[in-house]
This record gives structure tokens, sequence and C-alpha cells, in this order.
């Protein structure tokens, strides 16, 4: 698959904490976040129970692109669905700015990379760019044709 063709594949990515820590993630403080930004966000917390657990789906705009994600607390972690590399580089940049704390470190995946049992790779804090180099070179390595 040719650079261009890869920067426009969607997929999920998935955004944790590094193994062993914690952002402190709430769903109230994550809505407080999202609500700064535009009060007519969509925000839904599902609580289903103690099997599956609870989540929390919520619509961010982010370079005017409309998307979709969520949030759990157990497993700690933020997704956002339907996803170019240079979408969830600008959403790590959010992220990183409203969300993490700050000196914490986040983790990605991706829907396909959680197929394959990729391990999280560690989200270089690096210009947004590099970044999406960063998240092309992991759907590269899927071998995606």
């Amino acid at each position: 698959m040719d650079p261009s063709q890869l920067a426009e594949l969607r997929t999920m990515y998935v955004f944790t904490p590094i193994e062993g820590q914690s952002w402190g993630l709430t769903y109230e403080s994550l809505r407080d976040r999202l609500l700064e930004r535009d009060p007519d966000e969509f925000i839904r917390i599902d609580n289903h129970g103690q099997i599956r657990g609870s989540a929390m789906h919520y619509g961010i705009t982010l370079d005017d692109e409309e998307l979709e994600g969520f949030a759990r607390l157990q497993p700690e972690g933020i997704s956002v669905l339907d996803c170019t590399a240079q979408s969830a580089a600008n959403f790590v940049g959010w992220l990183r700015e409203h969300v993490v704390p700050d000196g914490m470190a986040m983790t990605f995946n991706t829907a396909w990379g959680l197929e394959e049992d990729l391990p999280d790779a560690t989200v270089p804090d690096v210009t947004r760019p590099r970044l999406v180099a960063v998240f092309l070179a992991h759907l590269e390595a899927l071998g995606l044709d």
C-alpha cells in the first residue's frame, strides 16, 4: 500500500496509560473537558453492569472533522473511532493538553493492531507530523493490503 493510501486509512485508535500507571480518568472530568470545547457535544454513559462494565461514548470535533469515540475506566483508556493517522495525532494533542496529566505517558494501538495481538506502543512526545509518521509506520507494519 502506498503512503497516500495509508494516510487515508481509517481505524480505531486506542490510547491508554503506561501499564501500571493511571491518568486518574473519570467520566465526569472527560465530560467537562469535552463540554469546554463545545457545550453541545454528544456524550452518553452506558452502565452495562459487572461483566462488561461501563463506557462513555462521546463526540469531538477537531479541525472541522467530527469524530466519535469511547472511554473506559476499567481498563482505563480512551479511543477515537474511524480515524486517520492525522486525526489521531490531532486527538493526541488534545489529550495531552486536556486529559493526560503533565508528565504522564500514553500508549497506543489500533483496532487492526489489537486483532493481530500487537503490543501497545508508547506515544512519543514529538511534533504532530512526526507522530503521524509513527502512526503510519504502525499501519505499514501491519502489512495491510
